[in-house]
């Protein structure tokens, strides 16, 4: 493997664990997924449908989501948005979060990188 491959993958692996958390704090409001695509990359995170969409049913069947079809425009579109479950649970999810940077901020800066 070589190192840009190495980089490539582990960067992929840091960015799994922080797409929930980005998902959900999206969510205030209905979004469908295409829109929820753009708002997140307009935010900086670039995330693609075969991503998301699996992403999206994993957390309505752990009940952090709730969807309806709604028919607006040309299609029918499927609209996701936190339940009561998930907006319990994202104000936890960002203490978490601010919880970790901080302590890996520490972490990196008491590093001493080696030449």
């Amino acid at each position: 493997m070589t190192k840009q491959e190495m980089l490539e993958n582990t960067t992929l692996e840091l960015r799994r664990g922080m797409l929930v958390l980005a998902v959900l704090s999206q969510l205030h409001e209905p979004q469908y997924g295409y829109s929820l695509i753009k708002r997140l990359a307009d935010g900086g995170l670039e995330i693609d449908q075969g991503t998301l969409y699996p992403l999206l049913r994993r957390l309505e069947s752990q009940d952090l989501l709730t969807s309806d079809w709604r028919i607006e425009g040309e299609r029918p579109r499927r609209y996701y948005v936190l339940s009561d479950e998930g907006r319990g649970l994202l104000p936890q999810l960002k203490q978490e979060w601010n919880r970790i940077v901080s302590m890996m901020d520490r972490m990196l800066a008491n590093r001493k990188e080696k030449k």
